[in-house]
């Protein structure tokens, strides 16, 4: 089993992958696609939603919003930084700004491009982004050696994939 993952079986499966494609439709709606009684995927719903699923989120249309870029920036920090007195001191510093980041949508370690943690994140304006980088590198800049953001223009003709977690459930 792999990085905590839990056994599901054929039915759970697919009520989830329903769920992904689209988590409103109502469980009479979801008991006939499935070919189930209405009860049934009442109690299996439930089941997903303590064990494994972690939330409910509406995908929008980030343009209609009035984001324009998506940023994927991967951050190198200092090796010095390892020693384990110093990474508590910089993971809690750290972990409290991105916390306080409202347009940062995850973050966590990684590991290649000479990388090792990384942020995602939604802006508006190339001016907010900007201004977002200015506040990374004041606040936590004395803690990396380098910083590289990938920029995703979401208004443009290039955005061929939209966002969506519904892709995952036509995976083999």
């Amino acid at each position: 089993m792999r990085c905590g993952m839990k056994e599901l079986n054929v039915v759970d499966y697919r009520l989830l992958f329903e769920l992904m494609k689209d988590a409103r439709r109502s469980d009479r709606t979801l008991a006939k696609v499935l070919g189930m009684s209405q009860p049934t995927i009442t109690r299996k719903r439930a089941k997903l939603e303590k064990e494994l699923i972690d939330g409910y989120t509406a995908i929008p249309k980030w343009e209609k919003l009035g984001y324009s870029l998506f940023a994927i920036t991967f951050v190198k920090i200092k090796p010095i930084i390892a020693s384990k007195e110093k990474y508590a001191t910089v993971q809690k510093k750290g972990l409290e700004w991105l916390m306080s980041q409202p347009n940062i949508v995850m973050a966590g370690a990684c590991r290649g491009m000479g990388a090792d943690s990384f942020m995602i994140s939604f802006h508006k304006t190339y001016s907010d982004y900007d201004e977002f980088m200015r506040n990374y590198r004041l606040e936590l800049a004395e803690f990396t050696d380098n910083v590289e953001s990938v920029l995703v223009n979401l208004c443009g003709k290039e955005l061929l994939k939209p966002l969506n977690f519904k892709y995952l459930t036509e995976a083999k």
